[in-house]
């Protein structure tokens, strides 16, 4: 058999519901393809054979056979997953050690897509016909099972999950076809917190208490194939994990920097580009670095080429999973490159009316709903909504978008012209309009007491 690369998924903000897709549960656990046939091999990620640590997968030969799947491996603990106990059964190398730890730490393998089925491709054929094959060649078993899935609603399911303790969910198009390898916007997975899966390059000497371990991680993402510094973690770990971290990191040590772009304010140890962490964090700055990361976990189930940038610059996975291109003559985020400091303000006539502000910066319009429309005398406010990110081509449309599909309703240009930025931070934006009808100085400050995506629009005093 063929052996095959995970489709990936993209990070989007928030949960959504649409006829189009269907929503699962996302474990955290170990990603894997199994190849059932006289012989059975489950890959991670990064290709390690995974069935001699969990041999009670096995029964999957008595299950699926003749079959190429995709699912994750978890461990189930007090109704949780458990992701210490099952990257301690993926180390584990002692025969005595892995039969003690399948009875002690019995591990779930779901099945979420089926990629070959009695030696015939599946991977061109809708992902919601390949789950009907996938519910008639794998029958469960004790340690296998199938995801069950919903369709349409997938904001109330986002709600319930978190609710049971989940981290989030997967929103998977009905209709995409399998893309080995690829990281698609017909797949996102929907977090409540922030995470990255970051390359570590390096880690910088450490002081006082941590003398003999290391002061924080470098930490960088590819982007086209080059490596990118994203900043830097220094929290998130006890003083057990930061000694067999540091013992573990020595040995990818190398001679040669191997990351451009790090601050050297402390002496730096250079590791060869071997070992994927994940880490939390706040935001994304300004200069594209990660805003408050604390550490989580080693993810050895991962390969280091898959952890690209776009995982935290999801170009307009957002909007793009929002809409049906089909059926809203809504333009498709096309690749762009930045044109200039443009403008535009769209008057919206949705359940409610309102106004969209759309000011263009790093290639996308960044947007803001503004229900009472654009202040036009100095010293007035108006509250601002921060929305999905847009690509340049809606800029120029006007247009109605059909019943049932996101943002409904009539859009007409209401005003557009170029700006001129003074200051644009992460709490308050600053520019100069000059349109057709809206001309000086404009303001726009965080409202963190109204909610994160909540703003106040100002006219200022010219």
């Amino acid at each position: 058999m063929k052996q095959y690369k995970p489709m990936l998924a993209r990070s989007v903000q928030a949960p959504f519901t649409s006829e189009e897709w269907i929503f699962e549960i996302k474990w955290d656990g170990i990603r894997v393809i199994s190849y059932v046939s006289e012989e059975l091999s489950i890959r991670s990620r990064n290709q390690k054979e995974l069935i001699h640590n969990f041999p009670e997968l096995s029964e999957l030969k008595d299950l699926a056979m003749d079959t190429v799947l995709d699912g994750e491996i978890i461990v189930m603990k007090d109704g949780k997953a458990d992701f210490a106990a099952l990257i301690r059964r993926s180390q584990s190398t002692k025969a005595a050690d892995i039969d003690y730890l399948a009875r002690k730490f019995p591990a779930t393998y779901i099945l979420f897509d089926i990629l070959e089925k009695d030696g015939t491709k599946l991977l061109d054929i809708p992902l919601i016909e390949r789950k009907r094959i996938l519910e008639n060649s794998v029958r469960e078993g004790k340690f296998v099972v199938r995801s069950m899935f919903i369709e349409e609603t997938g904001t109330d399911y986002y709600r319930a999950a978190l609710e049971k303790g989940v981290e989030g969910i997967m929103a998977k198009k009905k209709q995409s076809l399998y893309e080995p390898g690829k990281r698609s916007n017909d797949w996102l997975k929907i977090k409540q917190a922030k995470t990255c899966d970051c390359v570590i390059f390096g880690y910088t000497k450490g002081e006082g208490n941590r003398g003999e371990t290391f002061g924080s991680l470098i930490l960088g993402l590819y982007d086209t194939g080059r490596p990118v510094y994203i900043g830097k973690v220094g929290t998130g770990f006890s003083r057990e994990v930061m000694e067999k971290l540091k013992r573990f990191l020595d040995e990818y040590k190398g001679d040669e920097e191997t990351l451009q772009g790090v601050e050297r304010d402390r002496e730096i140890t250079w590791l060869r580009a071997g070992v994927v962490c994940e880490v939390g964090y706040q935001a994304i700055t300004e200069d594209g670095k990660l805003r408050i990361p604390v550490f989580q976990k080693i993810r050895e189930d991962k390969d280091p080429l898959e952890c690209t940038i776009d995982q935290i610059r999801p170009a307009l996975s957002d909007y793009t999973a929002m809409r049906d291109f089909t059926r809203t003559p809504e333009p498709p985020a096309l690749v762009e490159k930045d044109k200039g400091r443009s403008f535009v303000v769209q008057e919206h006539h949705a359940r409610r009316l309102h106004y969209d502000l759309r000011l263009e910066k790093d290639g996308v319009l960044k947007s803001w709903a503004v229900p009472k429309g654009i202040p036009e005398i100095s010293g007035e406010r108006r509250l601002a909504v921060q929305v999905e990110d847009h690509p340049l081509e809606y800029g120029k449309f006007e247009g109605i978008i059909p019943e049932g599909q996101y943002g409904a309703g009539t859009v007409n240009i209401w005003d557009r012209g170029l700006y001129e930025p003074i200051a644009w931070g992460e709490n308050k934006i600053e520019f100069i309009a000059k349109g057709e009808k809206l001309e000086g100085r404009y303001v726009l400050v965080k409202f963190k007491k109204a909610g994160e995506k909540n703003w106040l629009l100002f006219k200022g005093s010219d």
